[in-house]
């Protein structure tokens, strides 16, 4: 097989039924584009030098430029296989490219996923992807780890890859289609992803599933480097941001304490003048010396996985935390300086009525700067998925985005919903942005106003599946049809 061009498509939650080629600019809610997708849109370009990448979170898809690719990679997650599967159906319909799907939903889901494409990447792509590349280029079969297909209607998996460990790589953000364009808009931050795998075994955590329990990492010079590449592309602009923020996505940067240190001493070292949000564990607020030189470094804010309340439902999903650890985590760095934002799930089979306005308070309470709020998710390939596959409304992925899914023993889906409607009305109501206008710095006045307008057409959207889920109520073990299908 000739290879002379190589596209890759980060699919958006748009609508299942939207055509084709009549779509949004970007989506509703501009996301930060895959990060993975475009470090292997890099990889690929050493290799294929005519290799570009389009994402849509960022622009529309460019057909004339796709439908003449020779390879196709399209990366997806849960909440985006709907919208993939329909762009690897198109593809394939109208072109000769081969169509390979990869990301995590593919990889957990490999069976479904194959059954819309003619090759699916299992795992991580650094390695596997030029391998494949080169087999298919040579003729050779594709018998290495890391691949399924289907053959002669049979499907054939070649086994799980090893994860690499060399992820060294900055992503070439100029790879994507009107990235730089766009990069100005200040919902788009410049994001750098320094390490992959967490020790942990959270049940409904898709992501130690995909990358694995061991930690692997990238160099703190090569990371520092990122950063000044990301902070620089991302403020390429005649009207300077509002907000000078750069997100640090992995999903446990200080499981490896010794490099993360490692990696804060590097940033302070560099002289970067930038502010820094990232994510981690509530295990993060008993460190004060890594609380120091995140401080020092230009850390602003944390953003904790809380995920619950309850000691019962920390205990349920293995989750290795307790109510009065988290609150002594928060007020702990919250002494550093440091904000702390929320991230939150309910629907645990021990929610009641009420959970929405006991989250709402314990916001409140403990100044949490902002919050995300999402009901249960079920990623195929999950412990959680296992347990609760027969509680699920549908498997309509597409709504795999915070939305109620799944029928929690305690309460009813459409009144889970409303939970999730109240507390989000409760934290941003006018009284509370009035606050946040009054006492924050500019900063957080500005990411606070941001999310409040982001809220309020979450819930307006929330609010119009309602019906939908009061119907289901009462037809608790059906498997319905699209919530859109059905006139919701």
């Amino acid at each position: 097989m000739n290879i002379n061009k190589v596209r890759f498509i980060e699919p958006g939650n748009l609508p299942y039924r939207a055509s084709i080629k009549n779509l949004y600019t970007y989506e509703k809610y501009i996301r930060t584009p895959s990060a993975g997708l475009l470090t292997l849109t890099t990889i690929v370009k050493d290799v294929i030098d005519d290799s570009f990448m389009y994402s849509e979170s960022i622009s529309k898809l460019k057909w004339d430029d796709i439908l003449d690719a020779d390879i196709v990679f399209i990366g997806i997650f849960t909440f985006s296989a709907p919208r993939g599967y329909e762009l690897a159906r198109y593809i394939k319909e109208h072109s000769d490219a081969l169509v390979v799907m990869g990301g995590l939903h593919a990889s957990l889901n490999y069976p479904e996923a194959a059954r819309h494409c003619d090759c699916v990447m299992l795992g991580e792509g650094d390695e596997s992807i030029v391998e494949l590349i080169e087999a298919l280029q040579s003729g050779k079969p594709l018998d290495f780890p890391g691949l399924a297909y289907l053959h002669e209607g049979k499907l054939v998996c070649t086994g799980q890859r090893k994860p690499p460990c060399d992820i060294d790589c900055i992503p070439n953000r100029d790879l994507l289609y009107r990235y730089r364009k766009m990069a100005g808009h200040n919902t788009l931050w410049p994001q750098v992803h320094a390490s992959r795998g967490c020790p942990h075994t959270c049940d409904y955590c898709a992501v130690v599933r995909h990358f694995g329990h061991k930690v692997r990492t990238r160099s703190p010079e090569n990371v520092v480097e990122d950063i000044r590449q990301a902070i620089a592309f991302h403020e390429d602009r005649r009207i300077p941001r509002i907000a000078h923020l750069l997100w640090i996505t992995d999903d446990n940067f200080f499981a490896d304490r010794d490099w993360a240190i490692a990696v804060l001493d590097a940033i302070i070292a560099s002289g970067i003048n930038y502010a820094f949000t990232i994510q981690a564990r509530y295990e993060l607020g008993f460190d004060d010396e890594m609380l120091e030189l995140m401080k020092r470094a230009g850390f602003v804010e944390v953003a904790m996985g809380i995920e619950f309340l309850e000691d019962e439902a920390f205990a349920q999903y293995h989750k290795k935390s307790t109510r009065d650890d988290i609150i002594r985590s928060v007020r702990n760095i919250q002494r550093h300086g440091l904000g702390v934002r929320g991230l939150f799930i309910v629907g645990a089979d021990n929610h009641t009525k009420g959970v929405g306005d006991r989250l709402a308070n314990f916001v409140i309470e403990h100044d949490i700067k902002g919050v995300l709020i999402q009901s249960m998710y079920f990623v195929p390939g999950t412990p959680v998925y296992e347990t609760h596959k027969d509680q699920l409304l549908h498997e309509d992925w597409e709504k795999c985005r915070g939305h109620v899914v799944h029928y929690p023993q305690r309460i009813s889906p459409a009144d889970l919903q409303r939970e999730i409607i109240h507390a989000s009305a409760k934290i941003y109501s006018p009284r509370q942005l009035l606050k946040a206008l009054l006492t924050r710095n500019l900063l957080d006045k500005v990411l606070f106003l941001g999310e409040c307008l982001w809220q309020q057409s979450v819930r307006g959207d929330l609010r119009r599946e309602l019906p939908y889920l009061e119907a289901a109520a009462y037809a608790p073990h059906c498997q319905p049809q699209r919530i859109a299908e059905q006139g919701a």
